[in-house]
């Protein structure tokens, strides 16, 4: 018995890339799984952030719909107007997504069947 596991011990020298191999797959399945597209969606939230504007309607991480009345780019932060009268300053990486559309990128899907349904 103790032979046999000798043997086995010796004659199992293979090369030491093909034990690395599954990892760096592994780490290579990692990284376009998971690492890539969150920095994608960080790429995208900054880019958001920057692109704000005064008098653009946006709404929080927490929810809140506002337009933003102020920025203060030094600090980081805007000033929003929630309700009339009534205006909060928070950080602009609260900013979860922008609500006003650009011109440029209103495209109407089909515009026969806006036609068709207010004539019927």
């Amino acid at each position: 018995m103790m032979a046999l596991i000798a043997a086995a011990s010796t004659t199992n020298s293979s090369n030491p890339l093909t034990l690395f191999l599954p990892l760096v797959l592994m780490g290579g399945v990692f990284y376009f799984l998971l690492i890539r597209p969150q920095q994608k969606r960080v790429r995208a939230q900054q880019a958001l952030v920057n692109a704000v504007e005064v008098g653009d309607e946006i709404m929080t991480t927490g929810g809140i719909f506002g337009t933003i009345v102020e920025l203060d780019d030094d600090e980081g932060t805007v000033l929003v107007e929630i309700a009339p009268g009534t205006q909060i300053r928070m950080v602009k990486s609260g900013i979860s997504r922008r609500l006003t559309e650009d011109d440029d990128d209103y495209e109407p899907e089909d515009e026969d069947q806006d036609q068709d349904q207010q004539f019927s």
